[in-house]
């Protein structure tokens, strides 16, 4: 019989076990399942999972279904690829297959990954295992939900304006942003902007990842020596300025040297806008096919000039490197800030993309975003019974050492993973 606790294990205790002889690797694959059938009835995060899914590691992983796994819809949540089918794996899939995971099925997203929150025409809304009627977040909502919910060992996520991070704040999981390209996509991405990554209920678990994805070698933890970090919570809504604030002081009581940061999100915004819409303007389908909303970005996204596309990027990078890059760059070893300008909010509720709501909750993961560098989201506890998140803001293509830090503000109280009530069984 397998025991309740085999689904919420780390992919490090399974191979502790299984070297023990103590766990039959399948054993992790028949327990994810098992949660499966009794949780996502109601929690909608897959959208196809393989019951015939095998691993020598006991570790399995969930693929947000804007990413190809060989054999399993391929739909991107949008009608006109309803019956589409990958012909073959995702470099990053590959990878993990390689390495022995299961990959044990698609999860959920909005249309085109155009959304803040879990919800299109295909398929069922995602719901937060936190809470029904609570949004998971977006784009990789059914990913963040999958891994809260004990579904999956670990979880692929995409992240063009935060996809990866928004989840894992709403979700109360780490939620890992690499360096784009740092982790390998054959997709054509116009924003230049897109990143995948791991979402996973610890550090130790989204850096062995990340390792395996980016195909690079776990270096020595980094020395323990006192960091500078900049940080920032203007603008945030008070239960994640609240959360950045106790990570701020919990990192300075470790010894750490915090200072406040500017901040200046708004054109990043703004130039967001003009970017994403020529993105959507971009997918090789027929518009008619699309959602009302993806319709009217693509096609405001189809009117706009070469010269609308090449000043919006460049305004919105350069005030993103003003208040990201070049403080890295110059004074700072990381940046923290909430991961979300808002708390978790009803399903209803959700902002529709690119408008004003929308700009004040991503007005901390999209700078970022365009400044190209790394970035995580940790679970800072919980606000009237939701998960909120702090971001961890790393140099560019310094991962490993932004994961060993991350990993010390997630060993400190009050942050760090909790199990949902409501899946607990």
């Amino acid at each position: 019989m397998i025991q309740a606790s085999t689904r919420w294990l780390t992919a490090d205790q399974a191979t502790r076990l299984i070297l023990d002889r103590e766990l039959d690797p399948q054993d992790v694959v028949r327990a994810h399942l098992d949660a499966i059938d009794r949780f996502d009835g109601r929690i909608h995060a897959y959208i196809h999972v393989d019951r015939g899914a095998t691993t020598n590691r006991g570790i399995t992983l969930a693929v947000k279904d804007s990413q190809p796994v060989k054999g399993m819809p391929y739909t991107y949540a949008t009608p006109s690829w309803r019956d589409r089918v990958a012909e073959e794996d995702a470099v990053p899939v590959a990878r993990a297959r390689a390495a022995g995971l299961a990959v044990l099925g698609k999860t959920n997203l909005p249309e085109l990954a155009a959304a803040i929150g879990t919800t299109n025409t295909l398929f069922p809304p995602t719901h937060n295992p936190w809470r029904q009627g609570v949004t998971p977040g977006g784009s990789s909502g059914g990913s963040g939900a999958a891994v809260v919910a004990g579904m999956c060992t670990v979880a692929l996520g995409g992240d063009t304006g935060g996809s990866i991070r928004i989840p894992a704040s709403c979700c109360g999981v780490i939620g890992l942003r690499p360096t784009p390209d740092r982790i390998p996509s054959e997709e054509v991405d116009v924003t230049v902007l897109q990143s995948r990554g791991p979402m996973t209920r610890t550090v130790a678990d989204a850096r062995l990842l990340f390792s395996i994805m980016s195909a690079t070698a776990q270096p020595p933890p980094a020395n323990s020596a006192p960091r500078k970090v900049g940080v920032t919570y203007a603008g945030a809504d008070a239960p994640c300025a609240d959360a950045c604030r106790r990570a701020a002081d919990a990192l300075s009581e470790a010894g750490h040297d915090v200072e406040e940061i500017a901040w200046n999100p708004d054109p990043v915004t703004e130039g967001y806008g003009t970017v994403r819409r020529a993105s959507m303007a971009s997918f090789p389908a027929d518009l008619s096919t699309f959602g009302p909303g993806i319709q009217k970005l693509a096609a405001e996204g189809r009117g706009l000039t070469a010269m609308d596309y090449f000043h919006a990027f460049e305004k919105a990078t350069d005030a993103a490197n003003r208040s990201v890059a070049v403080p890295l760059q110059t004074r700072y070893d990381f940046l923290l800030t909430p991961t979300l300008g808002l708390p978790p909010m009803k399903i209803e509720d959700v902002p529709s993309f690119l408008g004003d709501a929308w700009a004040r909750y991503v007005r901390f993961v999209l700078p970022v975003s365009f400044a190209r560098t790394p970035a995580i989201s940790i679970p800072a506890g919980l606000h009237d019974g939701l998960p909120v998140g702090v971001q961890l803001v790393g140099r560019f293509a310094d991962e490993y050492e932004l994961l060993d830090f991350a990993e010390e503000l997630e060993q400190m109280p009050g942050f760090g993973f909790q199990r949902p009530p409501e899946v607990d069984g």
